[in-house]
C-alpha cells in the first residue's frame, strides 16, 4: 500500500480508503466519494466490467504496471 499512497501523492490526489468489508460497487463508491480517481495496486484488482464501470466515473491509475486509464467523456446532448 506504500506505493499506492507515493503514487496518489505524486499525482496531487488525497487517499481515501473504503472499508474492506463493502460490498457496495468500487464505482458506486467512487461516485459517492466525488473521487477525481482510483488507484490499484495493479491491473490484478479491478476486473474489465469494473474497469468500465468506473471510468463512467473516475479515472483510474494502477502502480504496476503503471498505467493511467482517463474516465470516459461524458454524453453531450445535442438539442435538434
Amino acid at each position: 500500500m506504500a506505493q499506492v499512497r507515493r503514487l496518489a501523492r505524486h499525482l496531487g490526489y488525497a487517499l481515501v480508503w473504503p472499508p474492506e468489508t463493502s460490498r457496495i460497487p468500487l464505482a458506486d463508491q467512487a461516485r459517492a466519494a466525488g473521487a477525481d480517481a482510483v488507484i490499484t495496486p495493479s491491473t490484478d484488482h479491478i476486473g474489465i466490467l469494473t474497469l468500465h464501470a468506473v471510468m463512467c466515473v473516475a479515472d483510474v491509475e494502477t502502480v504496476t504496471p503503471r498505467l493511467s486509464f482517463a474516465r470516459w467523456p461524458a454524453e453531450s446532448k445535442v438539442d435538434e
